[in-house]
């Protein structure tokens, strides 16, 4: 069996011979050859000039709602791009290799539109994505449909894996993503909370978006896990991250005397919240929030409340992994981030970086460049060091994911440390809680919010 047989449905092998029929024309002209296309025409080395260039479709947010997220884009690509300036080697072959990125406008719907284009008419060979539910899933879900490689991060597995309908027991074809899970970041906040005396009373801002859904999930997110561990939720429901108004919220978590604030939001959502909690007197002795206090641009918008604010860390300066592309640890990518931009270095830095280590990884180990599966086999069989740590999808927890480290951080006061290039900002954040992975080194001890 060929490895064309093995790619899927008719209507994903139709869309293949378009592809290769598009390409085969394009090709031709480009080299000044005058061929004629074949009606059945797939793709496969008969489709492609042998000087063909690679191309690697890139989807994540530089503006709306989860603009932050893309703040180190151009750092990154720009660093990739000459890494990679003179193609890479395949097969004793070398292939230039081109980054179509687009933007995903923090949208679903979008995302999966400029998804679909990348696929029908920028003929990606691998699709890669990054920063919350909101752009990895709908990617996926159009690269699934389409047969076409495709891997993410920066979304928590769970938010990824079932939020597009994954079971265990069949997972997908063509979709795979490396992140930690809720099961890490409920160890991670649990134990920061455990460390300081509350009433263990926690209010949950649980939004009706990807993340949302999965945090609040009856059986794998918080819900069942706070029980256990013998917290008291108070859940006001779901909820649009548009909401101009969280006075409600603000008012259930009063009469509720809660002591611990956690939740998933935007930054724009979780900025409107907090300014709101200050008027109306709300004041937790604890705020672990995910996704909208990751950012360093985003606390410094909270103006003097982002002190003692505390957050998931999936990656900083003092995480000891370096990337098997450039050979530069965690610390020097912050440090060049910081002197090139006068920036402060931000979390999705690092993950952006292994997604394109990883990428390059794959494509280089790939048996026949021309086969939308080998690329997928060689998903499968990644062994790779990257800049966030080991990737290596070995069927745990689920086929289709492979997990990296979560340890728990606090925002403090910037004067007390430099960055990693040697600048002060205003707010630095410190690892707080590492006890679920003591490789990564313990920087203070979480406190009180004032």
């Amino acid at each position: 069996m060929s490895d064309q047989s093995k790619i899927g449905p008719k209507q994903h092998k139709k869309s293949r011979a378009a592809t290769g029929r598009r390409r085969f024309l394009q090709d031709a002209a480009a080299t000044a050859v005058v061929a004629v296309a074949a009606p059945n025409l797939l793709v496969g080395k008969s489709a492609r000039a042998a000087n063909r260039g690679i191309k690697i479709g890139f989807i994540g947010p530089r503006t709306g709602a989860l603009a932050r997220f893309g703040e180190s884009n151009d750092f990154v690509l720009a660093g990739i791009r000459k890494v990679i300036a003179n193609g890479i080697l395949i097969n004793g072959r070398t292939y230039p290799v081109e980054i179509l990125e687009k933007d995903s406008q923090s949208d679903q719907k979008h995302a999966a539109e400029i998804a679909s284009d990348l696929i029908q008419s920028g003929h990606v060979d691998l699709m890669v994505a990054s920063s919350t539910g909101a752009t990895v899933n709908p990617v996926s879900d159009q690269c699934e449909k389409n047969g076409v490689p495709c891997i993410t991060t920066d979304a928590p597995w769970q938010s990824w894996f079932f939020g597009r309908g994954g079971t265990p027991e069949k997972g997908f074809d063509w979709t795979y993503h490396f992140f930690w899970g809720l099961e890490d970041l409920i160890a991670v906040f649990t134990a920061m909370w455990g460390s300081i005396p509350t009433n263990k009373v926690v209010g949950a801002l649980w939004p009706s978006d990807p993340e949302g859904i999965a945090y609040s999930d009856a059986k794998f997110g918080f819900p069942p896990a706070l029980q256990a561990k013998g917290f008291k939720l108070v859940d006001p429901g779901r909820f649009e991250t548009s909401s101009a108004d969280y006075s409600a919220h603000i008012a259930v978590f009063k009469k509720a005397n809660v002591e611990i604030l956690s939740g998933v939001l935007p930054p724009p959502a979780f900025a409107a919240f907090w300014k709101q909690a200050g008027e109306q007197d709300f004041k937790p002795k604890i705020a672990s929030v995910a996704k909208g206090i990751l950012f360093p641009t985003a606390v410094e918008a909270l103006g003097g409340r982002g002190a003692g604010l505390s957050t998931e860390v999936w990656w900083s300066p003092s995480f000891p992994f370096s990337s098997g592309l450039t050979g530069k640890n965690s610390a020097e990518l912050c440090a060049a981030y910081e002197d090139e931009t006068k920036k402060q270095w931000t979390q999705p830095l690092g993950y952006l970086h292994a997604l394109f280590e990883v990428a390059l990884d794959v494509l280089k180990r790939t048996k026949d460049i021309n086969s939308a599966a080998a690329i997928r086999d060689s998903i499968l069989t990644t062994n790779y060091n990257s800049i966030v740590g080991p990737i290596a999808w070995h069927g745990q927890p689920v086929k289709n994911v492979t997990k990296t480290p979560l340890v728990g951080g606090q925002w403090i006061p910037g004067s007390q440390f430099k960055g990693s290039g040697g600048q002060h900002f205003k707010y630095d954040l410190v690892i707080v809680s590492n006890e679920h992975d003591p490789t990564i080194g313990l920087q203070r001890k979480l406190e009180p919010l004032s």
